[in-house]
């Protein structure tokens, strides 16, 4: 298997004057009102018949809008505030429906909703000069405790088209929303959107994943002033103690760049970067025309706060935003010039930005000391389309093998070509049937008329000794578990079965040895478990398959089973235990990492320690010589960053 994503990028941007209208309103079928309750405006005593919004009314009135934000698990995320310490767990959910999604004469495109910390805020700014300008790799994170007014609760996303067509004549809208801790005084905030994975790690304070232009990517225009290459963007809002008063709009570039002049957008004359003379900066746009393209406002009152409900600071939960604590925001990026039609190549659609992150600042100044943020999050990713054959191997002239996508996405599209194979059957989606050997390759669109999003193979190679054994069912899964694969497999006519091969690999092409099981011929069906060690694999992927070899020589395959090595935390698991000479620490990580162990006897006294660089996935550290220790359990640490892990290990003869 032989992936390829194609990113194809746009972007976005929103400025200040008199293209802004800041009352409450209804734009490209959303509810700009600082209510979240789609089929309401402003209050719930409001109803509307074609307003969408971020969730349900609570009162229902039988119109036509609907809500974007998966609400799945609401009330179990709910009940679980009723410990104090779950009430201050970040979660996020996507949005209710696939990406690309039309219905009722509009395209939800993505949304996303984000929980932060709050109170004792463990992804804010710490210790020393953090402002807009600078390059990631120079900000500081850290837990602190952030003013009311500069922490963030909750934020929105959606971007969405007003009708079905992927052109200008059906506007690009992108709304947002933030609901802050406190609602006294003036509140600035920024959308900061990138090209690139930046990530933050909590155990070393660090961004990392930023762009190659003094840590941001930057944006470059052609000679005619066409965009070449979109790059990182941010638009600033400020609010005051009841409205919003300005929004600014900025895009990532070398100075040199503002002496072109962009096709669709015009420079502000603002710039600015890490220092006065610095090479890449922030530069203000502005639409080149005045039609209204921003709306924002605040709630005046109390409103609905969702159906997750509110935890606040002071350890409370509410049911309502106090008024001036939630405020929302729409821009019409066609209007601004910034519609992907209009730019590079003309595409209908494609990624808009890779992460986006929310930032809290000190004063109205741009480059002003930035406060709280939300770890940078995932927008607008629909997953690749993966492939795998349900066998990879054809056997003997009559081979046929079915080759189908793993994660279909119900409104993407996928073209299925091979050089030197052959189609059967193809099912004009997901799947195809064919029966020679060669390369199959897929290509996936996310909509009608859009470029390749992403593309992958697979790739069936002729075995002339295999043969089909139609009276033999072979049945395998597989499960992983802190590093170790668990592979379950049967068979229905076990009595022709001489031994097992079991082989991996990363790639889903080029398979090897992983262990041999002799088959146990006592019985016609038969049930076999093995287990295989995935530490020190430098792959996002598995894959195992089972060959069989019969008393007769023949063979044949299992179906391929593919697994993720994808870690969403770090963790930390000792083998053997209990131990004779030799432990393996097993570590699991979700990004490369530099971890110390530590093993202490049952006094407390320090036996042993090392240093070692953990990789992103699963790793291994061996501590070896340990038998000449006493018998008896010793505590074995580790630590990396803020996280440190204890666990007992036993040592005998």
């Amino acid at each position: 298997m032989k992936k390829t994503v194609l990113y194809l990028i746009m972007s976005i941007c929103a400025c200040a004057g008199n293209t802004q209208i800041i009352t409450p309103t209804t734009q490209g079928r959303f509810g700009i009102d600082a209510d979240v309750q789609h089929n309401v405006f402003v209050t719930a005593s409001s109803p509307c018949s074609d307003c969408d919004d971020w969730y349900y009314e609570q009162i229902p009135n039988g119109n036509n809008s609907i809500f974007v934000i998966d609400t799945t698990g609401a009330a179990a995320i709910v009940a679980g505030y009723a410990n104090a310490a779950n009430r201050n767990i970040p979660f996020f959910r996507k949005m209710a429906y696939p990406a690309f999604y039309q219905t009722n004469q509009r395209t939800l495109i993505d949304a996303v909703f984000v929980r932060d910390y709050h109170g004792s805020d463990q992804t804010a700014y710490g210790a020393g000069s953090d402002k807009n300008g600078d390059s990631p790799v120079d900000w500081t994170g850290g837990t602190v405790n952030v003013l009311q007014k500069d922490d963030i609760l909750d934020v929105y996303l959606h971007l969405r088209r007003q009708g079905p067509n992927y052109n200008q004549t059906d506007p690009l809208w992108l709304f947002g929303a933030v609901a802050i801790e406190g609602t006294g005084g003036d509140r600035y905030f920024d959308f900061e959107l990138y090209q690139t994975d930046i990530f933050y790690t909590r155990s070393t304070l660090k961004f990392t994943g930023y762009g190659p232009d003094a840590g941001h990517t930057s944006w470059k225009f052609d000679a005619a002033g066409n965009v070449t290459q979109a790059g990182d963007m941010i638009f600033a809002a400020n609010y005051s103690s009841s409205d919003l008063t300005s929004i600014e709009a900025r895009i990532w570039v070398d100075h040199a760049t503002l002496s072109q002049t962009p096709a669709t957008f015009a420079w502000t004359g603002t710039f600015d970067g890490a220092s006065n003379n610095a090479q890449y900066g922030y530069a203000g746009i502005q639409p080149k025309n005045a039609n209204p393209f921003y709306f924002g406002t605040e709630n005046a009152g109390s409103t609905w706060a969702g159906p997750y409900k509110l935890p606040r600071a002071n350890g409370t939960v509410v049911t309502q935003f106090s008024a001036g604590q939630f405020m929302e925001f729409g821009i019409n990026l066609t209007v601004l010039g910034l519609d992907p039609v209009s730019l590079m190549g003309k595409t209908p659609c494609g990624i808009p930005f890779s992460k986006v992150m929310v930032k809290t600042r000190s004063s109205t100044s741009f480059t002003s000391e930035l406060k709280d943020f939300i770890s940078p999050f995932d927008f607008f990713l629909p997953p690749a389309v993966d492939v795998a054959a349900d066998q990879p191997v054809l056997c003997g002239a009559s081979g046929v093998a079915d080759i189908l996508v793993t994660d279909p996405f119900s409104t993407s599209f996928y073209t299925w070509t091979t050089a030197d194979g052959h189609i059967v059957y193809n099912n004009g989606f997901d799947s195809i049937k064919v029966d020679k050997a060669g390369t199959y390759k897929v290509i996936q669109t996310l909509a009608n008329g859009c470029p390749a999003y992403a593309v992958d193979s697979a790739t069936l190679t002729y075995d002339p000794t295999c043969v089909v054994l139609a009276s033999n069912k072979i049945n395998v899964t597989g499960l992983l578990n802190n590093g170790l694969v668990g592979l379950d497999w049967s068979v229905t006519a076990n009595n022709d079965v001489k031994y097992f091969t079991i082989e991996r690999s990363t790639d889903g092409v080029h398979y090897t040895l992983a262990g041999t099981v002799n088959a146990d011929t006592r019985s016609t069906y038969a049930a076999y478990k093995a287990n295989d060690g995935v530490f020190g694999l430098n792959a996002s992927k598995v894959y195992y398959r089972i060959k069989v070899t019969g008393n007769n020589g023949n063979i044949t395959y299992s179906k391929v089973v593919e697994l993720s090595l994808a870690v969403n935390k770090l963790s930390v698991t000792l083998a053997p235990n209990p131990v004779k000479n030799v432990v393996s620490v097993n570590i699991a990580s979700n990004t490369d990492k530099q971890v110390q162990v530590f093993i202490y006897d049952v006094s407390g006294k320090l036996m042993r320690s090392t240093n070692a660089h953990a990789q992103k996935g699963y790793s291994t550290i061996k501590m070896n010589d340990l038998g000449s220790w006493s018998r008896g359990v010793y505590t074995v640490k580790v630590v990396s960053g803020n996280d440190v892990f204890v666990e007992r290990m036993l040592l005998t003869k």
